[in-house]
């Protein structure tokens, strides 16, 4: 089964069913391309890479550049990448207890936040970090500094060949940029129509809940509503969109921040459980926004 590699917060394998009904129709009979300008976890993009057999190419792009190299990595040397996985995972393993690990993991932390090992290596190490890390979460501080402690999986699956060589021969079609959202409209085919998947960092619902630091740059208000500016030039430009993110008003029923920005297009409120939480409580059904721009089924 081919499925994303990494855990993610805020991915969209939950959301998935609810985001695959609202692609134009064209996509079930035309050629197209599918743009996802926040790539992440990457559900929509390898969803779409194995169930939609019209789908002739793929522009991902992510801010993250150690998230990107991993897609770069299983595309282009994933024997390399499973080489040097088979001997993470070997070595965790004979790991037995938990005190003996921690020392191992926080030491290929401090190796991947160098950041100067091989291209391959330092996607092993995002890998393993992910596998290993406390929820498997990603985060990073002001200086960009991998800073989640160890979890307490006993024997995680770190090397997974299978998958990286059935992502890998998908990801051949894949274009992979790193950057800013904005740009990818540069790297857009001629001779498609395209689809925009946008996934941004969520807005918090609560001044404790954030995941915004999956990179070292943050995604406040003002880059929230540079987003919507770039929404409404695909619309200018004909292009379909779906974006999600999160409901203000889970938190506080008169927060229109994003009814406001986005007033334009269909606003949909649609029900999830979230699934990374540092407290089991924390995970609990509330609502998530899909918009488009009403050319959606």
């Amino acid at each position: 089964m081919v499925k994303p590699i990494l855990k993610w917060a805020g991915g969209k394998s939950s959301l998935l069913g609810e985001i695959v009904e609202r692609l134009p129709t064209y996509v079930h009979h035309q050629d197209f391309c599918l743009v996802e300008p926040f790539v992440g976890g990457g559900a929509v993009s390898i969803w779409a890479l194995v169930n939609l057999p019209h789908l002739r190419q793929v522009v991902i792009n992510d801010v993250n550049h150690d998230l990107t190299n991993v897609y770069q990595t299983i595309k282009a040397t994933p024997d390399k990448l499973i080489d040097e996985l088979a001997s993470l995972q070997k070595e965790y393993d004979e790991l037995t207890e938990l005190d003996d690990k921690k020392p191992y993991y926080y030491h290929k932390r401090d190796l991947f936040n160098c950041r100067l090992s091989s291209p391959v290596l330092q996607a092993a190490l995002f890998i393993f970090l992910n596998k290993t890390a406390f929820n498997g979460l990603y985060r990073v501080n002001k200086n960009n500094q991998f800073n989640v402690p160890i979890g307490s999986y006993k024997k995680p699956k770190i090397l997974d060949k299978e998958l990286i060589l059935s992502l890998s021969e998908k990801m051949q079609k894949v274009q992979i940029l790193s950057g800013d959202f904005g740009e990818v409209l540069a790297h857009l085919p001629n001779d498609l129509p395209c689809v925009f998947y946008i996934d941004p960092p969520y807005r918090p619902i609560s001044e404790t809940a954030s995941f915004t630091a999956y990179a070292d740059g943050g995604f406040n208000d003002d880059e929230q509503k540079r987003l919507a500016d770039f929404c409404k030039k695909l619309d200018r430009l004909g292009y379909d969109f779906i974006l999600s993110n999160s409901d203000p008003k889970n938190h506080d029923n008169n927060d229109d921040f994003f009814d406001e920005l986005y007033r334009e297009f269909c606003i949909e409120r649609v029900p999830v459980n979230r699934a990374i939480s540092a407290r089991s409580t924390g995970r609990k059904a509330v609502t998530e926004l899909l918009i488009s721009n009403g050319k959606m089924v």
